[in-house]
């Protein structure tokens, strides 16, 4: 397996990648997956991992930096814009189709936890995506607007929305707007703030454990109010009959955003969940992802082979209900 660095163009900004290939022969070119990282992650933490050990599994595959974010271009920096980060899939996908090593007619998206989310909008409305799985899915609007159990106090994103008005006030007075800090000083802060789920993402992002120095741990303010008006899951009837493969751990506390999802699915889906798991668990820790990458790999082999494009449906045969 090589790991290549390269960058193409998503809406005019500059993005930066690693293009993972396969050292095993083949009769032809690979099939290829677009692996995207959670809210304010960067390509050499959990879409990297997942983009390796799937490259060892025989699939071209390329982890980005979203726009405004990691080594990639855009300002303000750690802009968390969905209609941006739809557009970043879909153009990894016109990348890969100028390469001579991919097969463009199998070609299959891979989100985590944020970037699931937004995978299965740029699904929906790109008909060149055979086939899309998620781990640990997540709609960064819905978790927002009401927390990452679903039951957040609605008070608490009308706070957000009124930060994000002053900031954008103060940027237009040549102020510095400043930006949200994503996560507080310590462990028992996280978990004050964000109960277990935030406790889990402090020990991921803010230790040695998966912490990277372009993980900027912050958004632009702006992104709130970009956030407030979205909704990743509003495609997701337009995915059908291509196949739908969820990933979520057992234990995770936003397992109710893929449930959703699920439920709003038009054509062959499956919700799978890695027994003990919580939502972190599945970034990085060895005996959560590997049964994750065992389903994901047997998922898109299949689907890959066999997916059914919207356009010429009646040419392919669907398959089977998962």
């Amino acid at each position: 397996m090589a790991r290549t660095t390269v960058t193409y163009d998503s809406a005019g900004i500059g993005i930066a990648a690693h293009l993972y290939t396969p050292d095993t022969p083949a009769p032809g070119p690979y099939p290829a997956l677009v692996v995207g990282h959670p809210g304010t992650g960067v390509k050499e933490q959990t879409s990297g991992t997942y983009a390796r050990l799937l490259a060892e599994r025989g699939f071209v595959t390329l982890a980005f930096d979203a726009a405004h974010q990691g080594e990639s271009g855009g300002l303000p920096r750690g802009l968390e814009d969905p209609a941006q980060r739809v557009e970043d899939f879909k153009a990894a996908v016109s990348y890969l189709t100028t390469l001579e090593e991919v097969d463009a007619q199998r070609i299959g998206l891979l989100g985590i936890c944020a970037s699931g989310g937004y995978s299965l909008a740029a699904t929906g409305g790109d008909h060149r995506v055979g086939a899309v799985a998620t781990v640990c899915t997540a709609d960064p609007s819905r978790q927002f607007r009401l927390g990452a159990e679903g039951d957040q106090d609605p008070a608490v994103f009308q706070a957000l929305l009124d930060s994000a008005a002053q900031a954008r006030t103060a940027a237009a007075r040549g102020e510095d707007p400043g930006v949200m800090t994503m996560f507080p000083e310590t462990a028992e802060q996280a978990r004050a703030l964000g109960g277990e789920h935030g406790a889990e993402g402090f020990e991921y992002y803010c230790t040695s454990r998966g912490g990277h120095e372009r993980s900027a741990k912050f958004l632009a303010w702006e992104s709130i109010d970009r956030l407030a008006c979205y909704d990743a899951f509003f495609a997701v009837p337009l995915i059908g009959p291509r196949p739908m493969l969820q990933i979520i751990g057992e234990r995770a506390v936003t397992a109710w955003m893929a449930v959703e999802a699920h439920q709003r699915a038009t054509g062959p889906k499956e919700l799978y969940r890695i027994p003990g798991a919580g939502h972190v668990d599945l970034y990085d820790k060895k005996e959560y992802i590997a049964p994750a990458v065992e389903k994901l790999t047997d998922f898109f082999t299949t689907a890959l082979g066999t997916a059914v494009r919207p356009a010429t449906a009646s040419a392919h045969r669907s398959p089977a209900s998962l």
